[in-house]
């Protein structure tokens, strides 16, 4: 059974000095020079406008959302998982290296372009301030593990990435992320993505980058589509001036995670004994996620509205732990929509703020034509008290993490819709 909640990352980068497990250092290598004619860096009318990336993927079978990122110049694409849970990019590096899924003409080859210990940016991202370069110039490591124990090492490189604007502008900076050589992966398949595009607020991430630079605003949002798809965006541009569902982001939270709350769950809008969790947003999950008390409540209280109706568990079916069949396979999940009620997160210290998660939100269709639930026990994945609310749970709904003004926001959309 593989169930993806790569997304959160528990560790900051350090520097690690790892020239003993890394001994081909990049500035040594004999690469071809990039070509210095940089696409040109506008910033006329910046502010107000966004950047747009198509996303690919799905919950299931996949179980992963990406987008296509072009890096360098003359540019490269490479499809990176979207994951609101780490703020940290990386790519796979073309060098001597473990767990790498992509062959060595999908990696990325830097030329002289490291980053230095000694830089700002990798200071920012020291795990502790008694980390120190020995030199200034020694590259600046890192290694990044996320809650699903997958984890990455590599080098902070920096390179161009263009991007295209929705005001018709065209930006070229040049933007630091990691290229990895050593990748370790928590399931029983390695992912088909070539690395990781962070969305957390933490300095390393690129909309940090863009926001320190001038170009953008600090705010990012994503659309995933239940059918697959969508599309994901820098800057405050598609923001819907009315309509959204805002709530803060809790004081002291890390700048990698989305974390909100107290939320009460409700079953069929009425209260549970589930109350005063605090959640993690996080599209680096497939899945949601609840401690095992929570877990077990909702669990027992779905079980318990069902007895009577045409279902009986699924048990040979592994997709997810839960799953349960009908009288014959379904074809859609609107086959259960009148099985099943809608579960409802309310976030109690802002009026009126609800999360409501209607069946496709927490249910998945296999291809055995059985039903599964989307929701997972989090304690027993490893997660501790940690509340994730996965991809699952956000799809059809257009996500804003406003990290300016603290707070994310949501609204029903149709994510099938790409805007230009």
């Amino acid at each position: 059974m593989d169930v993806k909640c790569r997304g959160i990352a528990m560790t900051l980068l350090f520097f690690l000095g790892f020239s003993a497990i890394f001994p081909l250092c990049f500035s040594d290598v004999n690469l071809p020079s990039l070509t210095h004619k940089l696409l040109p860096l506008i910033s006329k009318n910046r502010i107000g406008s966004s950047v747009v990336f198509p996303v690919q993927g799905n919950v299931y079978p996949l179980g992963y959302y990406s987008v296509s990122l072009n890096i360098g110049n003359p540019p490269k694409a490479y499809d990176l998982d979207v994951d609101s849970g780490s703020d940290l990019t990386w790519v796979q590096c073309n060098a001597p290296c473990k767990g790498c899924t992509k062959p060595p003409s999908q990696q990325y080859r830097p030329n002289k372009n490291l980053v230095p210990c000694g830089d700002q940016l990798c200071g920012g991202v020291q795990s502790s301030p008694s980390h120190h370069c020995q030199s200034p110039n020694d590259q600046c490591d890192y290694e990044v593990e996320y809650a699903d124990h997958g984890s990455s090492m590599g080098v902070l490189v920096r390179d161009v990435i263009p991007l295209r604007l929705t005001n018709g502008s065209v930006l070229g900076p040049r933007l630091a992320f990691g290229c990895g050589y050593d990748q370790t992966y928590s399931g029983p398949t390695s992912p088909p993505s070539a690395g990781v595009l962070g969305l957390g607020n933490g300095k390393s991430g690129l909309l940090s980058q863009l926001t320190s630079m001038g170009l953008i605003r600090n705010v990012v949002g994503h659309c995933l589509s239940g059918r697959g798809g969508g599309f994901l965006f820098f800057g405050d541009h598609l923001v819907p001036s009315s309509g959204v569902s805002w709530t803060p982001i809790l004081p002291g939270s890390s700048v990698k995670h989305y974390v909100s709350g107290p939320a009460d769950l409700l079953f069929n809008a009425k209260p549970t004994s589930v109350k005063g969790l605090q959640v993690i947003f996080d599209s680096g999950s497939s899945y949601t996620y609840f401690n095992s008390n929570a877990y077990q409540a909702i669990l027992n209280t779905i079980v318990g509205d069902l007895k009577g109706k045409q279902l009986s568990g699924a048990t040979t079916d592994h997709s997810l732990p839960v799953c349960w069949k009908g009288t014959k396979p379904f074809k859609s999940l609107r086959d259960v929509a009148n099985l099943f009620k809608p579960l409802t997160l309310s976030f109690t210290r802002t009026k009126n703020v609800q999360l409501q998660l209607p069946p496709s939100s927490y249910l998945i269709l296999t291809k055995y034509g059985n039903v599964c639930l989307g929701i997972l026990n989090g304690s027993g994945a490893g997660l501790g008290n940690l509340n994730i609310i996965g991809d699952i749970s956000l799809q059809d709904k257009m996500v804003i993490y406003d990290n300016e003004k603290r707070q994310i926001g949501w609204t029903p959309a149709n994510c099938d819709r790409h805007p230009k």
